[in-house]
């Protein structure tokens, strides 16, 4: 069994759990970037030499094999590129969401799967057995919506040691194992962006251009900015606008147009959303794809709200009807459709109303 081993407490008590249940286990680090120093370091990071150093401590721990594997073409491709195209076009990406399903559980499973190893196993705070997904019993640190966009197959073949267990007891337990990271902060923000600054990091690689920002009730230009790529759904901070609303309240970002580079602002009851359209869907758990409307809830973000709804497949497309209108609702985020604690499919959202 492969253990993937990111540097920090949770990947690390995961090895440890799998090779004390009598597992063959093989510990792996991730090599992300060709460049590691350009990446998030301490408590920011998930991918850099500090995490690799870390990983191999805790393998040696451990008493299992341990091995890097370069992954930064791929990931860069994948990942990376995904993420800047994503905000060229309008859309606001989940970068973890895009690892996950392309890195973790594409690349490196195959190549796993390949070398003769049975299943991967990873520090994910979730629920699995016998391939269906679950909530982690730590509804703070869940991870089921980033690992909703797993398909049926690579749930087969993965292992997520962590679900029963709340985020205080893996510490505790680490200590007890004498593993170095018992302490160690967890990762945040976008990896890959070594300073947090993800407009700055855009605009180097998009090139700053001037547009217009303009209210959506007086469609009057209030101001202008240096890329709508900066820009998401719901934003309300940094919009830099040189005149107050009419009855001066506070102004959100409605919609990103990037082909006219404009920005559409105005108050926080025109985000509202009942509908939502959703592409690349992924149907994962143990019951049918819903070509019939069927009665379940849904996750539109990151331990963000859950939302009552119906959905229905519909071709290519999953169609979302909410019980009550969410906002912030952003074009290239995850919707994660459950029954309960159960993770039962994913799709990208493309649109809503």
């Amino acid at each position: 069994m492969l253990a993937a081993m990111s540097g920090g407490v949770d990947s690390a008590v995961a090895a440890a759990r799998i090779a004390e249940a009598g597992h063959d286990v093989t510990g792996i680090h991730l090599a992300l970037s060709s460049n590691p120093q350009s990446y998030r370091t301490g408590a920011r990071g998930c991918c850099t030499l500090e995490d690799s150093r870390d990983a191999r401590r805790a393998a040696d721990v451990i008493g299992i094999p341990f091995y890097v594997w370069d992954m930064a073409e791929r990931f860069h491709h994948d990942v990376v590129e995904d993420f800047v195209n994503e905000y060229a076009a309008g859309r606001t990406p989940n970068p973890c969401l895009r690892c996950n399903e392309k890195i973790k559980f594409e690349a490196v499973l195959d190549r796993a799967l390949a070398l003769g190893f049975d299943a991967v196993a990873t520090g994910h705070h979730a629920r699995l057995s016998d391939g269906v997904l679950r909530r982690s019993v730590d509804e703070g640190k869940d991870q089921s919506y980033v690992l909703g966009v797993l398909t049926r197959k690579q749930l087969a073949h993965a292992i997520f040691p962590l679900g029963d267990s709340t985020k205080a007891e893996v510490r505790a337990e680490a200590a007890r194992r004498g593993l170095a990271v018992a302490d160690k902060p967890d990762s945040h923000d976008v990896c890959f962006i070594a300073d947090g600054d993800t407009r700055a990091f855009l605009s180097e690689r998009l090139g700053a251009s001037e547009g217009p920002i303009v209210d959506a009730l007086t469609g009057q230009v209030v101001g202008s900015h240096e890329g709508a790529f900066g820009f998401t759904i719901g934003q309300r901070k940094g919009l830099h606008i040189d005149r107050p609303a009419g009855d001066g309240r506070p102004r959100y970002v409605l919609s990103i147009e990037p082909v006219s580079n404009t920005v559409t602002v105005g108050p926080r009851t025109s985000l509202e959303v009942r509908g939502i359209v959703g592409e690349r869907p992924v149907w994962n758990g143990p019951v049918p794809e819903p070509y019939e409307p069927i009665r379940c809830t849904v996750q539109l973000r990151a331990h963000g709200e859950v939302y009552g709804c119906r959905a229905q497949l519909s071709g290519d497309l999953l169609h979302i009807e909410l019980d009550t209108p969410a906002t912030g609702v952003a074009p290239g985020q995850g919707a994660v459709l459950y029954d309960g604690e159960t993770v039962i499919g994913s799709a990208t959202i493309a649109s809503a109303v």
